[in-house]
């Protein structure tokens, strides 16, 4: 009953947000004799600040249309790769007309990034995805909102997301590739490349793991905390709705993403206030530079995405609760995973130190299981000062972080470089 009664406060905000919009448009307009009511400014800002707590954000687009790759601007065309019901693998494919820079194109190396499934799209991480192509071939999984997923495609679970994982490497090849996972699928990205070590199939050349919770018992946050002292049965029966009629996946039992963003909210209410608040004074002074930023956050931000109830109590009990990676005990459709059987990938992890959603040492677990794994082979990065955002987007991602990232990738690339007597074609791409 929920998910109906969000849906109608939705549809009931819908007029009145789009009322503020147009009377905030009314009070700056300079044509409009509204504009000149005196303190039209701070109303136009109330309106338009109105307008944006009101509206329905949809899932924004990466809009990645170009980037500089060696010193030269080359265009991208997103493209899908694989097409899954509940997640697309989606390449960021570069093209150039310049020979010398089709060359270099051609030896980056390729980087599949493995995104979070946690409520919000993958186009969270677009910084991530755009500065990566500076030098790199890359993937990203694109996961796909389940309340749009019919449901006679079935559940999706926790084994699963570890299966796509699996296909994605093979689909892309596994010798040749990085793989790059942030937050939440840290967990069974591992899981997917032990499973493929056991087998003895080609893992990729090295794994970065960032700020996920591989052992979550590490200095436990309140997300950690509220997993732990609530049941199974209790997530099971409180936070697990059906998608309502009007939507292609009408019927399926869904984590609702307006959940997560609640809950999301509730961890820093303050400073969502204040942002707000800096926001309308922005707004009121003309500072176009902040709005913008402040938009363009919220966009993001704000658009959220529902999780299949299996996989989202999967994850709960797996990884929150049973410990299962740590203690050796995960199964994945009846096989154990065995990080220790990991030999010829490297291992890179990268915590924020001031991350409230993956605690300080919880992703560095990861070598204290990946025994196989040379100590050379293995690496670590504390980012001073950065919270959990702040180590895959912003400022210290691009500045701190990245470098860090690129070195290792370069340092342990497998692949050969092609030979350079073969010309290149004039339309190159990659």
């Amino acid at each position: 009953m929920l998910y109906q009664l969000h849906e109608f406060q939705t549809a009931l905000l819908q007029p009145l947000s789009s009322w503020a919009r147009a009377a905030s448009e009314a009070f700056i307009n300079a044509s409009n004799p509204a504009s000149m009511v005196p303190g039209s400014e701070r109303l136009a800002a109330s309106y338009e600040l109105l307008y944006r707590l009101g509206k329905n954000y949809k899932k924004p687009e990466f809009g990645i249309r170009a980037v500089q790759a060696h010193g030269q601007e080359v265009a991208i065309h997103e493209r899908t790769i694989v097409a899954k019901p509940f997640c697309n693998l989606v390449r960021f494919k570069r093209f150039s007309d310049d020979v010398e820079t089709i060359k270099s194109l051609k030896d980056d190396p390729v980087v599949l990034v493995v995104a979070p499934m946690s409520g919000h799209h993958a186009t969270l991480l677009r910084d991530t995805v755009r500065t990566l192509l500076q030098d790199h071939k890359v993937y990203i999984t694109d996961w796909i909102d389940a309340r749009n997923v019919p449901i006679e495609d079935g559940e999706f679970g926790l084994d699963d997301y570890v299966h796509y994982i699996q296909e994605f490497i093979r689909a892309i090849g596994a010798k040749d590739l990085h793989v790059v996972s942030v937050c939440q699928p840290t967990v069974p990205t591992l899981g997917a490349i032990s499973l493929l070590a056991s087998a003895g199939e080609e893992t990729p050349a090295s794994m970065i793991m960032m700020g996920g919770p591989i052992d979550a018992r590490k200095s436990p946050t309140a997300v950690n905390n509220l997993a732990e002292h609530k049941s199974y049965d209790w997530f099971e029966s409180h936070v697990i709705y059906k998608v309502p009629p009007n939507y292609p996946g009408a019927g399926r039992k869904v984590y609702p993403g307006f959940l997560q963003h609640t809950g999301f909210i509730a961890m820093n209410p303050q400073n969502h206030m204040q942002s707000h608040w800096d926001y309308f004074q922005n707004l009121v002074r003309g500072d176009e530079q902040d709005t913008d930023a402040h938009i363009r956050f919220y966009d993001e931000y704000n658009a959220v995405l529902d999780l299949d109830a299996k996989f989202y109590l999967d994850t709960i009990k797996t990884v929150f609760q049973d410990y299962a990676l740590p203690n050796g005990t995960w199964e994945v459709a009846g096989d154990l995973v065995k990080p220790q059987d990991i030999k010829k990938t490297a291992l890179l992890t990268i915590e924020g130190e001031l991350d409230d959603i993956s605690g300080s040492g919880q992703t560095r677990s990861a070598h204290n299981l990946c025994v196989g794994i040379p100590k050379e082979h293995k690496a670590h990065y504390e980012v001073a000062g950065a919270g959990h955002y702040g180590i895959f987007a912003g400022r210290r991602w691009r500045d701190k972080v990245y470098p860090k990232i690129k070195s290792f990738i370069r340092e342990h690339q497998v692949a050969q470089k092609r030979t350079k007597a073969r010309p290149p074609k004039l339309e190159g791409s990659n």
